[in-house]
């Protein structure tokens, strides 16, 4: 079967990057009588890495969390702590954010701690579900030729499980990071900072122009990164 061509890798980053150059976005928005969009301070390329650090710190604090969780209640006669660690990230990703992070300001203050306490339990929900269906689907033919050849636990988990679950594991973990590109948004409201800044300051200004200096890139952000964990995603599975 011929592959589709990865255009998507190369188009969003280039449009992303074409959105962060000074003096484009206003010379896009003004025109359309939306808004007046001036100078942004700090500048749209800044609140975009600061935007891609709190996502990038929240992806790898779920990977170090979610991961060994769905690996320990996937091992056999851990049905019943299966079943409750699937029913508890589900409701993490049904309680809105909004109110996950309300109930953090008391404990944790503003800025970037109960931002980054929203994102990873919002972002857990995908990677620890499709983390457990991943391993769960491992034939248990194929785990009975790898004890047969005389793989230790850890061995069939490094060698086996984990290898075969990758592909699902993956995508589990690009649907986390689009999710968390958006919620993060929120998170300016805290005095995170990041792409919320200008929408959340558009939306109180009635200023459309400054909401879309915001919203465009974390779109194209969100694309990009999606893009770029497929191509990951790619080759995993290709090797089954």
């Amino acid at each position: 079967m011929r592959r589709r061509p990865p255009w998507g890798a190369l188009l969003w980053p280039a449009l992303l990057a074409l959105c962060l150059w000074p003096g484009v976005m206003p010379r896009l928005l003004n025109p359309l009588g939306v808004g007046e969009l001036g100078p942004l301070d700090p500048p749209l390329w800044r609140q975009t890495l600061t935007h891609l650090g709190l996502v990038g710190a929240a992806t790898l604090l779920v990977g170090v969390v979610g991961l060994p969780l769905a690996v320990a209640v996937t091992r056999p006669g851990w049905t019943a702590p299966r079943q409750l660690t699937e029913a508890l990230v589900g409701l993490g990703q049904t309680v809105p954010t909004f109110a996950i992070l309300a109930l953090a300001v008391p404990a944790l203050g503003f800025g970037w701690a109960p931002t980054l306490l929203g994102l990873v339990l919002y972002g857990l929900g995908p990677v620890v579900g499709q983390a457990i269906l991943g391993l769960q689907g491992v034939s248990p033919g194929v785990l009975d030729a790898a004890r047969g050849m005389g793989m230790s636990g850890a061995q069939r988990l490094w060698r086996v499980e984990l290898p075969l679950a990758a592909p699902v594991l993956l995508s589990g973990l690009r649907t986390s990071v689009v999710y968390n590109v958006g919620t993060a948004t929120v998170g300016a409201a805290l005095g995170a900072g990041g792409l919320g800044e200008p929408i959340i300051g558009g939306l109180s200004q009635q200023n459309t122009a400054l909401v879309l200096a915001g919203a465009l890139p974390a779109a194209l952000l969100a694309l990009t990164l999606d893009a770029w964990l497929a191509l990951v995603q790619r080759p995993a599975g290709a090797e089954l």
